[in-house]
């Protein structure tokens, strides 16, 4: 009997069977070759939502894996968050700091928007040192390094000789070309719809 003819009189299960091998031959391949085992960079940008909240479930993976943490956001910071409220309680594994004077737009006084976002640096660049740290969310930097108010140089300086496991998470819109290139992982997130578009306010849970 030709190969085609007994495809023929296989049935759906056994058609789905074999497809679903040949995946999990391909699979079990590509982790195979995974050997490589260090601190990766993680990069979400792009004009949709999620970029912080995807930072923001990294960070509860590693807190459930007992990683010590860290975590610096550059512009929020004039209203509280749910995140912030919920993960301050892990105050033994992780260094929270919100440093952020607010939007641009809101604050309109472009010297203390740099100088918050210089205060900001610091401490993350303190934590990208410092072998104590699993894993450092650094929130909202892109936005500081679009509007210069950090360097990207120094940015880049910092996470070439940050201790060789340690994970890093960046994110904000409009991530500069030299941070993507160095990146192990960059999602670019896209705006389909929004509910603020449709006059719906921000909703606790949901944004706050």
């Amino acid at each position: 009997m030709s190969d085609e003819r007994k495809r023929e009189e296989m049935t759906a299960e056994e058609r789905h069977r074999e497809r679903m091998q040949r995946k999990k031959e391909l699979v079990d391949r590509k982790i195979a070759r995974a050997t490589i085992e260090r601190g990766v960079l993680v990069v979400n940008t792009g004009n949709g939502k999620g970029k912080s909240s995807s930072g923001f479930g990294m960070l509860a993976r590693s807190l459930g894996h007992g990683f010590h943490c860290g975590v610096v956001q550059f512009i929020k910071g004039s209203f509280s968050t749910g995140e912030e409220a919920f993960f301050r309680r892990f105050d033994e594994d992780l260094d929270y700091h919100v440093m952020g004077e607010g939007f641009t737009w809101e604050t309109q006084d472009k010297a203390r928007d740099i100088a918050a976002a210089q205060a900001a640096w610091d401490i993350a660049a303190r934590m990208l040192a410092d072998p104590a740290y699993d894993f450092v969310l650094l929130d909202e930097l892109n936005i500081a390094l679009v509007k210069q108010y950090v360097r990207l140089e120094q940015v880049l300086a910092a996470l070439a000789t940050r201790p060789p496991n340690q994970h890093v998470v960046i994110t904000g819109r409009g991530a500069p070309d030299g941070l993507i290139e160095v990146a192990d992982t960059v999602t670019e997130m896209r705006v389909v719809k929004h509910a603020f578009e449709a006059g719906i306010k921000a909703q606790k849970g949901i944004e706050l």
